[in-house]
């Protein structure tokens, strides 16, 4: 008597981000479709292209089982280290607006990909490993020095490529992921804290009163001697730090912060951007200004329409429904994960799906916002939608994990969605 495996497909989740991939698909075809010729005219064949190899990727994935997944996490940490290591040792090249970083594996002059996209797998990964080894959450910070570690060699190789928007993303995975594990909000202000520091200490007025409240915290909270002393420590050299790295940043960079607070101060520099995409999303209105018809992106005054500021392209052509229509797929999405998260079998696997959630949660955020000039413009790509063929597929392999911890978790063989 023969019989037929019976394979579990989470619908749901493939359903969203096949749905998400091809709107996606349909925005950068329109972003190439100007009356100045640009570079994003053929964009939607590459990018389409990279959808097809991102699901069969992803197919090929949710065959392996969670346990094969899991065992392959240090060798791929590992390579995830070397290739970004190689990226400043001389094989790494800038494209597009990121023609001063490194992020680009280049050999004989063919760029392969970019590394870093593929690290926020392999680092999610890494961290579920190191964190589900913790029968309980860690209490202090020197409980944390391993996931420290994982997150913190990537960061700051990353960061040397010139790339400060994955960093970010880095540090939301990192964030999100010690939270997952029940380190509670306390410590994780407590861990933050220098970097709010230096951030704050560029208005010695506002710096004064986060440092006043953090005291608070200290003295409530009550860490180890050596930790508390250590915090403090931290935030006043980060106070100092702060105003003296100003002064010794680069021209470009004072500007992209100037911009965020005031995109008027740089109208045809640094802040040409955020106006632009401000005029495109304002413009649309409800309805929009037609499908392939919104004047800002067929005269091209939108820049890099087809990848970092695509989001104003729906905006402008789609207007509040199209944009209400993406931001609802997003939301359904993230839904679906948390639950799979809830329903993981393991630690491991809960933590997996939670931290892939927040990498996508903050590249969501910080795209979106800086297309509304909320947030820092950055460079950091929306997924599924910012065309780019390392990111999708990175996106697509995300999607083939968490279907096989989907699959594995409580309920899946009996559930309504057995196939």
């Amino acid at each position: 008597m023969s019989t037929t495996r019976r394979i579990n497909i989470d619908l749901p989740l493939v359903i969203v981000a096949v749905v998400l991939s091809l709107y996606g698909l349909a925005i950068v075809f329109s972003a190439g479709q100007t009356d100045v010729k640009t570079v994003a005219a053929t964009a939607y064949r590459s990018q389409a292209m990279w959808l097809v190899i991102g699901i069969i990727a992803a197919f090929s994935v949710s065959r392996a089982s969670v346990r094969l997944i899991e065992w392959m996490t240090v060798p791929l940490y590992a390579l995830t280290i070397l290739l970004l290591a190689a990226l400043l040792a001389g094989l790494g090249s800038g494209a597009g607006t990121a023609t001063s970083t490194t992020g680009w594996l280049t050999i004989g002059g063919h760029r392969l990909g970019q590394p870093a996209e593929f690290a926020k797998l392999s680092v999610v990964l890494m961290l579920a490993r190191v964190l589900s080894q913790n029968r309980i959450a860690p209490r202090s910070m020197i409980e944390l020095w391993k996931p420290m570690l994982v997150a913190g060699v990537p960061l700051l190789l990353i960061m040397a490529q010139g790339d400060l928007g994955t960093s970010i993303v880095f540090v939301g995975i990192f964030f999100a992921m010690l939270f997952w594990a029940g380190v509670s909000w306390q410590l994780l202000v407590l861990l933050a804290s220098p970097v709010i520091s230096l951030i704050l200490g560029f208005d010695s007025r506002i710096w004064g009163a986060w440092f006043l409240l953090l005291l608070a915290l200290v003295l409530w909270y009550k860490p180890f001697l050596g930790e508390g002393l250590f915090v403090v420590a931290a935030n006043v050299m980060m106070g100092i730090v702060g105003p003296l790295l100003w002064e010794h940043m680069k021209p470009y960079r004072q500007n992209r912060l100037k911009v965020f607070l005031d995109p008027s101060v740089d109208p045809r520099g640094s802040g040409y951007h955020v106006i632009q995409s401000q005029v495109a999303i304002g413009s649309g209105g409800w309805l929009g200004r037609g499908y392939l018809h919104g004047p800002q992106k067929r005269l091209a005054f939108l820049p890099e329409q087809y990848t970092d500021f695509i989001f104003a392209v729906v905006g402008e052509e789609l207007g509040f429904i199209g944009v209400t229509i993406a931001l609802a797929l997003f939301l359904f999405l993230f839904l679906r994960v948390i639950r799979i998260s809830e329903r993981a079998n393991d630690s491991f696997s809960s933590l997996v799906a939670f931290g892939l959630l927040a990498s996508w949660f903050t590249h969501v955020l910080e795209n979106v916002g800086m297309t509304l000039n909320v947030m820092p413009i950055t460079g950091i790509p929306l997924p599924f939608f910012s065309y780019g063929g390392s990111f999708m597929l990175s996106c697509w392999l995300a999607i083939g994990v968490l279907a096989r911890v989907s699959s594995e978790g409580r309920g899946g063989k009996t559930g309504p969605l057995r196939v």
